[in-house]
């Protein structure tokens, strides 16, 4: 019988530890596709967060080095200058990327650090039990936000990919989602350009990706989706932010 399907042999055969409806697990088979593609894994460095995502060194079968919470992109900085043949990337959520990683990210990105980012944005602290993150909308609900996001108080949520987009340093952004099969496959897409830019040697790349988080938003798998389209993707609009490659022709 012919198999038509299987896992990537970027993954690695290991039981989930993700919540039920979690679409980290989309990511990483997405990420885990791209280096069996670009026949990259023998060569990979992966940066392990803290946070939803700290057992990715689980997950996939490339060297992973465990970073502090927001320091991946210091120790992609590190990895990849000291062996520049490497393919390095990180794999962050927006707790771990947007906050107490932000100086990190803003700065690998100024200096335009050939490295590839793919971020996380599921807009909430997902390990930690459901805080308010820097991504969290206005209005939006959580552990601690339980009237909504008040922007007087709180401030307004980072809006990364607009933000890294400023810099000269990124050579590419794009914010893309993984809540149906089209939008799945430009995920994929974006994530594997961001890799053969690095490949290429074009500098900083990141992907972020709009993700759900049904626990901590206390919602079924489905509802879940549902969510993300009806408010994350109109607050956090899909496209490619910056792509200096584009720009140049």
């Amino acid at each position: 019988m012919k198999t038509v399907f299987q896992r990537p042999n970027a993954l690695t055969d290991m039981p989930t530890s993700y919540c039920p409806g979690c679409t980290h697990g989309i990511i990483h088979r997405l990420v885990a596709e791209t280096l069996d593609e670009l026949e990259l894994t023998g060569r990979t460095v992966g940066i392990a967060p803290v946070g939803c995502a700290v057992l990715a060194y689980n997950f996939f079968a490339c060297d992973m080095v465990q970073s502090a919470h927001g320091r991946a992109p210091a120790v992609a900085t590190g990895v990849k200058r000291a062996n520049p043949d490497n393919i390095v990337f990180t794999y962050q959520g927006d707790g771990d990327l947007a906050a107490i990683g932000t100086a990190e990210t803003v700065h690998a990105a100024a200096r335009g650090e050939n490295i590839t980012i793919i971020f996380v944005n599921n807009a909430i602290y997902g390990m930690t039990g459901g805080q308010m993150a820097p991504t969290t909308m206005p209005g939006q609900v959580t552990q601690t936000s339980p009237y909504g996001r008040d922007t007087t108080t709180a401030g307004f949520p980072v809006h990364v990919c607009e933000m890294l987009a400023s810099l000269q340093g990124t050579a590419y952004c794009e914010r893309v989602a993984v809540d149906s099969v089209p939008n799945i496959r430009k995920a994929k897409a974006a994530i594997k350009k961001a890799f053969q830019n690095q490949v290429d040697g074009k500098g900083f790349s990141l992907v972020e990706v709009l993700s759900t988080c049904p626990t901590n938003w206390g919602l079924t798998p489905v509802k879940a989706l549902d969510w993300l389209r009806d408010n994350m993707m109109p607050y956090y609009p899909l496209g490619v932010y910056k792509d200096r490659s584009a720009e140049e022709l």
